[in-house]
């Protein structure tokens, strides 16, 4: 007798083309998670609110394995879903952790910040937003997910201020 697959949540790298998928999942009736947010961005000189996804780069999709896969293999989806470093397997968000996490993203958004996941101890970064916008230095800690703290070159002393996670991006050399 063949084994039944559990159905699951998946996760994918989608290429930053998350509403495309997001409109394809829906069209087929494929129960997914897309989680977007508004923000204000300035564009052309003036600024307007847009949506933009919560996590870049990332969706959720509900399903079997196979039917998961076939979204790809079979419908060109333009994603990839990303494997458990340990097993090697699809990685599979248990259903509980994932119900809390659509519960936290859908009421209460403004009260979660996500912290660029590349981002690691050491590492060059340049600030991208807010007063201190052109300031680079190196990651020396993120703590509490409330605080980071750079340490700028050729100075002895650690300058610390509350710099939000998404303000910063990886200088790549």
């Amino acid at each position: 007798m063949p084994e039944i697959e559990e159905e699951g949540w998946y996760v994918a790298k989608t290429y930053r083309q998350e509403r495309k998928i997001k409109e394809l999942l829906t069209r087929m009736g494929v129960k997914h998670f897309v989680p977007f947010h508004e923000t204000v961005k300035e564009i052309g000189g003036k600024r307007k609110k847009v949506e933009v996804p919560f996590i870049s780069g990332l969706i959720f999709v509900h399903g079997r394995k196979k039917e998961c896969i076939s979204l790809i293999n079979d419908y060109g989806y333009p994603m990839r879903y990303v494997r458990d470093f340990s097993s090697r397997s699809l990685l599979r968000v248990p259903g509980k952790q994932m119900e809390d996490f659509i519960y936290l993203v859908e009421q209460h958004e403004n009260e979660i910040e996500i912290l660029p996941h590349d981002l690691r101890r050491g590492d060059r970064v340049r600030v991208v937003a807010g007063s201190f916008a052109g300031i680079e230095g190196e990651l020396v800690r993120i703590a509490g997910h409330r605080r980071v703290v750079v340490r700028l070159d050729n100075l002895f002393t650690i300058a610390t201020v509350y710099i939000p996670g998404s303000y910063l991006e990886k200088i790549c050399d």
